[in-house]
């Protein structure tokens, strides 16, 4: 008896002691905060590669395995078990010659766009002046106005043209030297992103290598850490989160992908019949961004849109119209198909999730914003369900 209240004070001394810890451990992250965002993006620069090798692995695993399959199939005995690095070399091989494929195509149209809107802005920009002029014909209020705009304009030049020469001399000189400053900072920051890439393609080659041994060893340390039965639910909880992003992102290159040849079929058509220019590059463009789940589409079409305003408006309005149209297919036809039973959101739960992980996390919030609520939306739902059903009253669910 007395052995047991000794352990029954110990267990609550030390439950004590750790929620004591916890309070001086989160009053000190509070109070040191700056230092340990500041250590946080430290670390997250160092593992930088291994965050992007981790995420080209990761959307590599299916078709990697899937090759594996294949080329398992077709090999000699004595052979398969060579398979998964040929599958790995496979996989390699594809992507860069996608990566290839789709710079080629970008590259020189995007070039073409350059040149094209250098010679297309200046007698646009007569144009649109000529414009101006002729509708303020007959209206001294706006002519005095755009007047008075013209002429403060030339009294700032000509007071910059009068002012002391070595001062001028000192503000170029120190314009020169932020340049050069700045120059050196890109270059440092385009190597340091080229290194990330380099580093993280090797680590992507290794996980992928080694991928059924880092699961093998990923289940035997979740089993030494739980009972079995907590094993288990842990390891299917894990299985339900892979399925998930596998299944959004799958689906969503995928539609992409559908959405992009569709634009692409457009264009080509409408360049044969109302010269529309610039059909691959706007058509990458579109089904680039249609990755970025709900505002994707919009955002690819501005830049798209610009790019044929600059040579037609009307063509540019017709586009528009086409976008909003291929939007509202792929949203409630096309996208539900691919996507069903990967997420399991409704439209107002796949809005709010961009929207809050796009104000925690930036640009990757939008991107995995999706999946990772859909993993929580079903987290809640099941223990809403075990609630119900502890207390008989699942006929709330109907």
């Amino acid at each position: 008896m007395n052995k047991e209240f000794l352990k029954k004070i110990f267990f609550k001394s030390l439950t004590g002691f750790l929620s004591l810890a916890l309070a001086i451990m989160l009053f000190f992250c509070i109070q040191r905060m700056d230092q340990l965002r500041q250590t946080f993006r430290w670390l997250l620069d160092v593992l930088t590669p291994f965050i992007y090798g981790g995420t080209m692995a990761y959307l590599l695993k299916t078709p990697c395995g899937f090759l594996e399959r294949q080329i398992e199939s077709i090999l000699p005995d004595k052979f398969k078990k060579h398979a998964n690095v040929l599958s790995v070399i496979a996989v390699m091989i594809l992507s860069a010659l996608v990566i290839y494929l789709l710079l080629n195509m970008v590259i020189p149209e995007m070039w073409n766009s350059i040149v094209a809107l250098a010679v297309a802005i200046p007698p646009k920009a007569e144009e649109f002046a000529n414009w101006v002029v002729g509708h303020l014909e007959g209206n001294e209020m706006l002519q005095n106005y755009v007047n008075n705009a013209f002429a403060n304009i030339e009294h700032w030049l000509r007071n910059w043209a009068n002012t002391d020469l070595l001062p001028t001399m000192q503000g170029m000189m120190d314009g020169v030297v932020g340049m050069m400053g700045g120059v050196f900072t890109t270059v440092s920051s385009v190597f340091t992103v080229i290194k990330n890439i380099v580093l993280g393609i090797i680590i992507c080659v290794y996980l992928l290598a080694a991928r059924k041994s880092f699961s093998r060893q990923g289940k035997a340390l979740v089993y030494a850490a739980f009972k079995p039965e907590w094993a288990e639910a842990v390891l299917k909880e894990l299985s339900f989160i892979d399925k998930t992003f596998v299944g959004f992102f799958g689906g969503k290159i995928l539609d992409s992908a559908i959405v992009g040849l569709i634009c692409y079929v457009f264009c080509a058509v409408m360049t044969a019949a109302a010269g529309f220019q610039n059909a691959v590059l706007i058509s990458v463009i579109i089904g680039v961004t249609n990755v970025i789940p709900y505002f994707g589409p919009f955002i690819g079409a501005v830049p798209a849109a610009l790019l044929i305003l600059i040579s037609s408006p009307r063509n540019c309005l017709i586009f528009l119209i086409f976008i909003v149209i291929l939007q509202q297919f792929d949203g409630n036809i096309l996208g539900p198909k691919l996507l069903a039973g990967s997420v399991g959101l409704t439209g107002f739960w796949v809005l709010f999730a961009i929207t809050l992980f796009q104000g925690v996390f930036g640009f990757i919030g939008i991107l995995v914003g999706v999946p990772v609520f859909a993993v929580i939306y079903d987290l809640v739902r099941r223990w809403i369900v075990m609630g119900l059903k502890k207390h008989g009253r699942l006929d709330m669910l109907q």
